[in-house]
């Protein structure tokens, strides 16, 4: 049982972003998000990810828990190397059907200034004044993409130091 390469994935999500005027090259693509249809798929990918990687944190978010692991060998696209997987559990009443779901980017302005940058994209705002690692999110057919001012990484362990 292996994670499916996410090089066609990313391909389709860099292709939509970079035809929306935004430039990607510049940007840390901080990880993937791999999604499930139900629980025991979610045990098991758990379970496997952690024989292939290190569990950084599991936390309760909208309801169901994420996982995110780091994985001993990174996926390599486009000369990066991609190290961190998210894993939710499948969320009442929204079925995904598993694959991957969303790409998150790291932006060292912020959020809130990378949108202002790009105007006449239609972002979701939501997520632009949370107190930990505000985001911002571009919606495509099938997909998503966040913009963030930290990578998950360092947020899950700036979350464990205050615990």
């Amino acid at each position: 049982m292996e994670l499916p390469d996410p090089s066609i994935f990313l391909q389709k999500l860099i292709a939509a972003v970079e035809g929306d005027g935004i430039r990607t090259s510049p940007l840390v693509l901080d990880h993937v998000c791999y999604r499930v249809e139900t629980l025991a798929r979610y045990a098991e990918w758990k379970d496997h990810l952690s024989k292939n990687g290190k569990l950084l944190g599991e936390h309760p978010i909208g309801g169901r828990p994420i996982a995110t692991f780091k994985l001993s060998k990174p996926f390599m696209f486009q000369g990066r190397a991609i190290d961190v997987i998210e894993l939710p559990a499948p969320k009442d009443g929204s079925p995904y059907a598993e694959g991957y779901e969303h790409a998150e980017f790291v932006v060292a302005d912020g959020p809130r200034a990378f949108a202002m940058r790009y105007p006449f994209l239609r972002w979701d705002l939501s997520g632009v004044d949370k107190t930990i690692n505000a985001d911002v999110r571009l919606g495509y057919d099938g997909f998503s993409v966040k913009f963030h001012e930290r990578s998950l990484e360092e947020v899950i362990a700036l979350e464990q130091a205050t615990l």
